[in-house]
């Protein structure tokens, strides 16, 4: 996954998935847990830019649930320059970007595997939309020098075009996986930050295919209450979960969470209340050691009541608890805010009762990380169940998986990130998505 690398301080370019600030959690969530050191240097809704002292392999990305893209930086330059050349369409500064870029022998190592013909991919990443009208024309720009330098070398080489209706000029990470950009040829990454441009060549794309084969290619499924294995591998990744580590999911369902934790090599544990679940999730794990070869995965799978953990789990035998209980009935449409209070009201006894028997399993240092429903209202508020108070007073502390520590400068941004130990995870057609909590015994 990582190796040391021969240079000190490499960059890569990290591009989320829709919940940046959750896929940013992860991420120094992961590498803190593998005590890899790291900074952000540039932070942004698109990309994030991350030095680290060590080379990380391109297999890292099948370790993380929120990132769709890591690139490696191969070259930067100012961002004032990039303003100049395309938002104010000045000469000099294109020829400064084009010098930069053949400088840094950026070409030479963007396409080291490519042969005498090829088709690479350029993808623009950016804040704020003074770069949307520009956006297509950045992209033939920086298209058309590599074009150019590929002829210099003998290479007969075009660049991936893109739908008209394509608001922003990005090859999606299934693109990239189908055209085989990484193997056969490049993807380049023009990321352009605060301060600083990065050039980057795609190292690494998430491959949704892999996802969707442990959620509806698994032997049992349970659509309507199931959680997603991307979200699954985030919280197991929030909770440090690594190598050799005891992790229990009390609420198990039909195992996601705890398949993404075994092929994280964590011992886990999986209860139900349900008997059909404790058989389908003993099922789905059996498929996915046998599917991963997973040689030395160890699991089990307990009838049992999370409210009683402990009439099943050893006090302090845990590492993690990672889970998600009850997020209420199934609503056909948005609720009034009275009718989510009621919901919230009917479920507030089992949290309460759950936090007090996690709190009892968990390790000293020990995480748990919860979801707890978010519920759209007719309003357009949203109702919790606000389980901070009571996380508190059973003795659980936040854990604010962005903090200030990770960054190489602090912003007002960095700032309200750094004060975050719960993040929403919900969409605009959801009526209840998630509140997720991250803490510690």
């Amino acid at each position: 996954m990582m190796k040391m690398a021969s240079n000190k301080q490499t960059s890569y370019v990290f591009v989320p998935g829709k919940n940046w600030k959750l896929s940013l959690a992860e991420v120094a969530a992961f590498l803190e847990t593998r005590k890899c050191q790291f900074k952000i240097a540039d932070l942004s809704k698109s990309f994030f830019t991350l030095t680290i002292e060590e080379a990380l392999e391109p297999s890292l990305i099948g370790d993380l649930g929120g990132i769709i893209k890591i690139g490696w930086v191969m070259s930067r330059l100012s961002s004032e320059t990039v303003v100049n050349a395309f938002l104010y369409a000045k000469k000099q500064a294109q020829e400064e970007i084009e010098e930069e870029l053949s400088t840094g022998y950026v070409a030479d190592e963007a396409f080291k595997a490519s042969s005498k013909k090829c088709v690479f991919g350029v993808s623009l990443y950016f804040e704020g939309r003074q770069f949307l009208r520009h956006a297509k024309e950045m992209q033939r720009f920086i298209g058309n020098y590599f074009k150019g330098e590929l002829a210099s070398r003998g290479v007969k080489a075009r660049f991936m075009g893109f739908p008209r209706n394509r608001k922003l000029p990005q090859l999606t990470h299934v693109e990239v996986l189908k055209k085989g950009l990484i193997e056969k040829s490049a993807e380049i990454l023009f990321c352009v930050g605060r301060e600083q441009t990065y050039a980057a060549k795609t190292m690494a794309v998430h491959n949704p295919f892999e996802f969707q084969k442990r959620d509806v290619g698994r032997p049992v499924q349970r659509k309507i209450f199931s959680m997603p294995p991307r979200l699954a591998k985030i919280m197991v990744n929030l909770s440090s979960c690594a190598l050799g580590k005891v992790l229990l999911d009390p609420f198990c369902g039909v195992g996601t969470i705890l398949q993404e934790a075994m092929l994280a090599k964590a011992q886990v544990t999986g209860i139900d209340i349900n008997p059909w679940c404790v058989r389908a999730s003993c099922t789905n794990l059996a498929w996915l050691k046998d599917e991963y070869k997973i040689e030395d995965g160890r699991y089990r799978v307990l009838l049992g009541d999370s409210r009683r953990l402990t009439d099943k789990i050893d006090v302090d035998s845990v590492d993690c608890v990672v889970t998600e209980p009850d997020l209420g009935p199934a609503l056909r449409h948005i609720p009034t805010e009275s009718y989510a209070q009621r919901v919230a009201d009917k479920l507030k006894p089992l949290y309460r009762s759950f936090l007090g028997e996690a709190h009892r399993v968990l390790k000293d240092g020990g995480k748990l990380v919860i979801t707890c429903p978010y519920i759209r209202t007719r309003s357009g508020t949203f109702v919790t169940l606000g389980i901070e108070k009571e996380a508190e007073k059973t003795g659980f502390s936040p854990v604010y998986p962005i903090g200030s520590r990770i960054f190489a400068n602090e912003t007002p941004l960095t700032e309200d990130l750094a004060k975050m130990s719960s993040f929403v995870d919900i969409e605009e057609r959801h009526k209840i998505g998630r509140e997720i909590h991250v803490l510690q015994k």
